[in-house]
């Protein structure tokens, strides 16, 4: 098993997925602007095509700098007359990627400032009265990358299927998530750390307010994200803030299990030790010092310690959460990719891996080897992959029976499309945030991942066109009603417990592909059992 198992993971308008809501094609009439929000008065929004508005840079929050930073999300100050909805608001600050793209802030995205507390709105609604069903969307990103502006995320598609589409950023780093005693106390939660989770919860209160603006829903949220967003989702599933503000949940490739030696989330004692020691070796002690520190020595000297157990936002681990059935009751639909864990190239050796799988595995490794051949290098390399691509199906698989077992509905997924490749070079693997372009029906934009493919190649792509038409309207059939099928859509059979078999293959040819074996997965169920009651 991976480490990054080990650590809880890393079409036309009306087509082939028939759509149940129409815009109005007479002249596109639109919301009446300005539109009424908590705050003030929003224009000045734009057309990204016909019938569908754009309104961009809202602050659902104030702005989380000087003594409101590493606080709780505060309430966005009032504004005089109009403000001007047509341009993205700051990005949270990020590095600019380490070895590679970070599409949040390449060429043309907003700056990035700690001010970054923006969310965006596609709506096709004519009128406030409408009720569409509002997909709120968690970027990933490792919790240190990523913006609610990133052209991916581009909410158009989607809104002319008929959902209201919000995207949004939380902070990032060691900004979004650093905890340390001073910080704590200063507390009125007495907890420091998940500022991330907080703004996400922010931004789900602003769409309770404020949504029936925009022709949404407040009663109908879903959520939706992927990796890092997708684990926070899973997170605030088990979170009691979070109780109300969504019925539903989409969980792309990221569940809350931890799964390592030492299981479990990690708590805010150990957050603060590390935070502790960071502050110290600045020079800093007390909540305002940590407060009056630049950008770019908080940038420089501290780290993200990730979501913590904080006693607040996430109370107790989510697995004892889950395990208690004490989640809250949403329904979900939740998948991974055949191969997920991809960007972790593994090299092996028969030996290798026989090592690494007594070490892992213990009373149960024989049975390991068995289920998994390496008696090659090549073996041993390519069962190294399996055994963590089946591990990640595995965590989505149980996320579903948790919710099943809550008396809530289950859907489950496993994404198999290759996005092409240039001509003369093998297939690209459907790699982890490799099914975002579907999600969104945004083929034509740059991916998270894998760097390498060609977002022209899948835009003129017609089995990849077929996939993303499917794969968006699942989604927004899933956000309108708690049921993903449609007309003209491959039949998708809700969730059994344990019965994973009855996960949909999203693929443009998905006879061609086979689930991760059952064998292997009862295997990670029985070390799952181990490792938690240890």
């Amino acid at each position: 098993m991976s480490a990054a198992i080990r650590t809880g993971l890393l079409a036309s308008f009306i087509g082939a997925a028939g759509v149940a809501i129409v815009v109005s094609t007479a002249a596109y009439a639109a919301l009446k602007e300005p539109l009424k929000v908590d705050a003030g008065q929003l224009g000045g929004s734009r057309e990204s095509s016909p019938g569908i508005r754009a309104f961009k840079g809202i602050p659902f929050a104030a702005s989380p700098v000087g003594a409101l930073r590493w606080q709780a999300p505060q309430p966005v100050p009032k504004w005089n007359g109009v403000r001007t909805a047509s341009e993205f608001g700051d990005v949270c600050i990020q590095p600019a990627g380490q070895g590679r793209l970070n599409i949040a802030v390449m060429e043309g995205s907003p700056p990035a400032s700690e001010d970054c507390l923006y969310l965006n709105v596609w709506t096709g609604a004519t009128a406030a009265n409408e009720k569409r069903p509002v997909m709120v969307w968690f970027f990933g990103g490792a919790f240190t990358e990523g913006a609610g502006s990133v052209p991916l995320y581009d909410g158009d598609a989607l809104a002319r299927k008929g959902a209201i589409v919000v995207t949004m950023n939380y902070r990032l780093g060691p900004y979004g998530f650093f905890a340390h005693p001073a910080l704590t106390a200063d507390s009125p939660h007495k907890a420091s750390g998940n500022y991330g989770l907080m703004d996400m919860l922010a931004s789900l209160r602003w769409v309770q307010s404020n949504i029936a603006a925009f022709g949404g829903d407040p009663r109908n949220v879903t959520v939706f994200g992927q990796s890092a967003g997708a684990m926070a989702i899973a997170s605030l599933v088990a979170s009691p803030e979070a109780k109300g503000l969504f019925g539903r949940a989409v969980s792309q490739s990221g569940a809350w299990m931890g799964f390592g030696p030492v299981p479990g989330m990690r708590t805010r004692e150990q957050a603060e030790e590390a935070g502790l020691k960071a502050a110290t070796a600045a020079g800093i002690t007390t909540a305002a010092q940590l407060r009056a520190m630049s950008t770019a020595d908080v940038t420089a000297k501290f780290s993200s310690a990730g979501m913590i157990v904080d006693g607040w936002v996430i109370p107790e681990d989510p697995s004892t959460t889950f395990a208690a059935g004490r989640q809250n009751a949403v329904d979900v639909l939740v998948g991974s990719n055949k191969d997920d864990l991809s960007f972790f190239p593994v090299k092996s050796t028969p030996q290798q891996f026989e090592e690494q799988a007594r070490a892992r595995w213990g009373s149960l490794a024989e049975e390991y080897l068995k289920l998994y051949p390496h008696a090659t290098d090549a073996d041993a390399s390519k069962s190294a992959a399996d055994s963590s691509n089946d591990g990640a199906f595995w965590h989505m698989r149980m996320y579903a029976d948790y919710q099943l077992k809550r008396g809530r509905k289950a859907w489950l997924y496993y994404f198999a499309q290759n996005p092409p490749a240039p001509t003369g070079q093998p297939p690209l693997p459907a790699a982890h945030a490799s099914e975002v372009p579907y999600v969104f029906n945004n083929l034509g934009q740059t991916p998270l991942f894998p760097d390498t493919s060609v977002a022209a190649l899948s835009a003129a792509s017609a089995p990849d066109k077929k996939v993303a038409d499917q794969m968006s309207s699942y989604w927004v059939n899933f956000a309108r009603t708690g049921n993903p099928n449609g007309p003209k859509l491959p039949q998708w059979q809700a969730h059994q417990a344990g019965a994973s078999e009855r996960a949909i293959i999203l693929d443009a040819d998905p006879g061609s592909e086979r689930l991760p074996d059952k064998a292997r997965l009862v295997l990670v169920d029985r070390l799952y059992e181990q490792v938690r009651h240890h």
